[in-house]
């Protein structure tokens, strides 16, 4: 039996929930994987012998019980569990998305694969912030979070002095450039504020503020549709696959 427990923010271990999302790991991060439990009425023999062999080649524990399920998720479409270990990343020269203060598991999961997707593989996050490490934020990436260093940076002005190069897009409801006309020029940082609030004021005065033009029948747009539109925008003057 493999020992699991609710998963807490001090904890060494986190849990990717689901078929599709342990396979992930497997596959793009089998180094973090320390354990896979399969449920009783898990029905998929290709997914599972597929698991099996990977785990046999990397010498990962596999067990068939139910009550870790219980414990980590009550969902009743959750048939496989990965005990991944918790593996700070350093991210690298190149393209960013920085969050600042993001507060939402599935938003966070939602734009670590957006990020994935449009080949911005590196997040920088300024706290206060939501757990990256909680399996809401892994599943609500669908396992992208296996392919994407994601790093905690103190400040913003931190961030800022590890990577001076990067041209700055701060983006805010009263940039100064339309998002639309703008050509994002590499190495680029997609600035994103906190779901509820946006981005502080001072960041008015940081890179190039832009803003996405959009009708006036609403306030705003959510982070993870904004995120999404900028990659796809950024991407366009890129070599992102």
């Amino acid at each position: 039996m493999i020992k699991v427990s609710a998963y807490k923010h001090g904890d060494l271990v986190t849990y990717a929930l689901g078929a599709t999302v342990v396979m992930e790991y497997l596959n793009h991060a089998v180094s973090e994987v320390d354990a896979v439990i399969l449920h009783p009425g898990f029905r998929s023999e290709e997914t599972t012998a597929r698991i099996r062999e990977i785990c046999a080649a990397s010498s990962i524990p596999v067990s068939v019980e139910e009550k870790p399920f219980n414990i980590l998720s009550k969902k009743e479409n959750c048939f496989v569990i990965a005990v991944i270990r918790k593996t700070p990343h350093r991210i690298e020269k190149g393209n960013h998305m920085v969050l600042v203060n993001p507060s939402n598991a599935g938003n966070l999961g939602t734009i670590t694969r957006s990020c994935l997707g449009f080949g911005v593989r590196d997040i920088a996050i300024v706290p206060p912030a939501v757990d990256h490490f909680d399996p809401k934020v892994i599943r609500a990436s669908m396992g992208a979070a296996a392919s994407v260093r994601t790093e905690v940076f103190a400040s913003f002005e931190e961030y800022q002095a590890r990577f001076p190069e990067n041209n700055l897009y701060p983006f805010m409801l009263d940039g100064s450039v339309k998002l639309q006309e703008t050509k994002i020029e590499g190495p680029f940082s997609l600035i994103m504020g906190n779901e509820a609030a946006g981005l502080p004021a001072e960041f008015a005065s940081i890179g190039m503020p832009v803003r996405i033009e959009h009708s006036g029948a609403i306030d705003s747009l959510n982070i993870t549709i904004a995120a999404s539109i900028g990659l796809y925008e950024a991407a366009k003057g890129s070599d992102a696959k």
